[in-house]
Formats: C-alpha cells, structure tokens, sequence
C-alpha cells in the first residue's frame, strides 16, 4: 500500500515539478526529440506540430499521477473531434499484433466500425476504474440523458515496476481531468500521462507522438500517431542496433526468458476519408513501425493498434435514412500505409527520446542516453 498519499500532480502544472517529483535525473536539456538528434524516419514530412494533433480536430490530454514513494502512473485520452463523440462517431479499427492485454471495448468496435467515446490509454490494473469514470463523465454530457448503452475504449500497458499498480490509484478525477484538459497544439511526450511509470527496451518509455502529411499529389492527407511504449526487443534506430552495442537487450545472457516482453498502445488518426475496412488495413502497418524498432512482439506483450478517420463524410449519427459516404479508392491506400509506419517509428523514438529518469515501487528506470545513442547513430551512418 502507499506509505503517503499526496495529491496527484497534473500535467496542466510545470512538467519539469513531475518530473522532478517523479525522481529524473536527467538533465531536461538532454530531452530531444528523434528529428532533433538528426533521427528522422522515412520519405515524407511531418506536419507542423510532428504530432497525432495535426490531424485536424484531435486534441490529447494526460494526468500525471504521482503520489508518494510508489505510485507512477497516469491517464493519456484521445478524442477525435470537438463534437461529442457518441452522437457523431468516427469510423473505426482494431488490429492485435500480440493479444496479452486488457483492451476494454475491442468487439464493439470491430462488430460495428465505429467509435463513441474518446479513447483512454492508462495502467493495466486501473483499466476499469478509468472506463467507469469515462463513462460516468461521458453521461453527464447534454444531451445523453436516455442513453442505456456506452462503448467504452480504454487500452493499458503495464507499469508495474515503478508504480504500485495494486492499489489501483486512478480515480474518476484524474480521468475527468484529462478528459477536460484535452487540447489540440503540441503533445507532452516522455514520462507523462498513461507514460509515467512504462518501461521500453529497458529504458524509460512513455507517451510519443509523430504524424505525416502526403504531398498534394498523393492526396494531401495527414496521419498522426501517439505511442505509449512499455515492450521490449532488441532496439533498433533506423537500423542501428543501438540495444545491442549498449549492451542493453532480450536474451542478452540467454536466461531472461521474458526481456522481450512489455506491451504498446498505439493510436492511428488520418482526415482520409476511411471506412473500418481499409482503417484496419492502415492499423496493420502501424506494426510495422514496431518491428522496425526491434520489437518481436514477445508472448507476454499486448501490441494493440486503434485507427480512426475524422474526414466529415465519413462521420456517423444516429439516423434512419441511408447516408451518402466517401470512401478513399484501394488504389491510394499504399502512400497512406508507408505515412503510418513511418509516423509509428518515429513516435516509438520520441517517447523514449523524451523521457526522463523515474524513481518508483520497485527502483529506478534511467532514459536512453542520447550521447551515446549518438555515438552507434554516427558509427552506422544513420546521422552526420
């Protein structure tokens, strides 16, 4: 149990007082994102925020929760448009890649294609906690007084070691405040949110962000992509096998049966205009990203992907008449594929790359050292 509670501390505060409270011990000035450092994946170009924000409409909001000696946790939510998302709902898409996880809501959303609430990412034990309060928070929204069903989507990962996951401490407020604190514009990435206690590869994970706008000529779309890291593998950055020459990675010893395992949480939205059909085709690459990082997708990881679209011609209300739908043609599908695992690949570098040190439940989990990350990049030519 926790030794001393202490109110949680929000990231609408000073992120440096969490970090701080949380234990880092990396200078915020070794933060950078992977684009800074010269990482940066793939053919086409990020949008101007190189963030899921720059799909038009998204907004993100996040919940740091520390408390004490123990508790290193939080709530990250993604919610697709302004609107109220029950009586305008996105078309939607669910890919597993490694089902060892606690995904609340997945056989709705693959039985119908659509969402009807924003998406929640949290800790594995606090899943149904934050989906009650989601829930709770989205009946008491005008206009839903007669609702009798909700479809709740709320994804974890792990953070067991530097959060006493046992006791549970999401609370409805933290949720509420996520939910209420949802914002376009720049993404907090790193040790923040549902980030706060993860671990990648064996170094501080957390919540990353990336997105990729196609040239006019291929249609001129945006994908963005939010991360919240917490597997393992054998790291690699652009090829470089940074896990390896650090001497940090699965089986490195041949006896760590489980190195390899962890999970990830991925969000996929585009302003194509996607039914659920070619969304789980996108979904799908978004895996791909992960293996370019190194990842096996290991029998105790939960590797899940949700994709949505927010195009308004593909929006759904609650109406008896039949509707008139766009629907991308197959055949521009392939730029749209290559933007999501470039956008997942470069999200996955910046939730680590922005991490800070945590001190937790079980000890403390240091970042990626950028210097020498640095160091293997020159030496396989990945940067100058």
């Amino acid at each position: 149990m926790n030794r001393l509670r202490q109110p949680s501390v929000s990231t609408s505060s000073l992120f440096l007082a969490a970090a701080l409270a949380a234990g880092a011990t990396a200078a915020l000035s070794a933060q950078q994102r992977a684009r800074d450092l010269g990482v940066a994946p793939g053919v086409f170009t990020p949008g101007p925020l190189n963030a899921i924000t720059d799909v038009s409409g998204v907004r993100v909001g996040h919940e740091t929760i520390i408390e004490g000696d123990t508790v290193r946790t939080g709530v990250t939510v993604i919610v697709p448009h302004d609107g109220n998302p029950y009586f305008d709902r996105v078309p939607a898409a669910i890919v597993v890649g490694n089902g060892y996880g606690k995904l609340l809501g997945v056989t709705q959303v693959d039985e119908l294609g659509e969402l009807e609430t924003p998406i929640l990412l949290t800790c594995t034990l606090c899943v149904w906690r934050a989906a009650d309060a989601m829930v709770a928070w989205m009946l008491a929204r005008p206009g839903m007084e007669d609702v009798r069903s909700l479809n709740a989507v709320v994804g974890e990962t792990n953070d067991g070691y530097l959060n006493d996951i046992r006791v549970r401490p999401v609370r409805p407020e933290h949720v509420v405040r996520a939910l209420e604190s949802a914002a376009t514009g720049p993404v907090t990435e790193g040790s923040v949110g549902a980030g706060t206690g993860t671990i990648a590869f064996g170094w501080k994970g957390g919540i990353g962000t990336s997105s990729r706008e196609l040239p006019d000529a291929l249609g001129g779309w945006t994908v963005g992509v939010l991360v919240q890291s917490n597997y393992g593998g054998v790291l690699q950055v652009m090829g470089a096998p940074v896990g390896k020459e650090l001497g940090r990675y699965a089986y490195r010893r041949f006896v760590e049966a489980n190195a390899g395992d962890g999970s990830i949480m991925i969000v996929v939205a585009t302003d194509a205009p996607l039914g659920e059909r070619n969304l789980r085709r996108l979904a799908e690459r978004a895996l791909f990203g992960v293996a370019r990082t190194g990842s096996s997708a290991s029998n105790g990881s939960g590797d899940y992907v949700i994709a949505f679209a927010t195009h308004p011609d593909v929006r759904r209300q609650d109406t008896r008449a039949p509707r008139h739908i766009a629907d991308l043609p197959n055949s521009l599908m392939s730029p749209l594929f290559q933007a999501t695992i470039e956008a997942t690949e470069e999200a996955i570098y910046n939730s680590m790359f922005m991490a800070t040190a945590v001190t937790g439940h079980w000890g403390t989990v240091e970042p990626l050292p950028l210097d020498e990350v640095a160091d293997v990049l020159r030496k396989h030519g990945v940067i100058d």
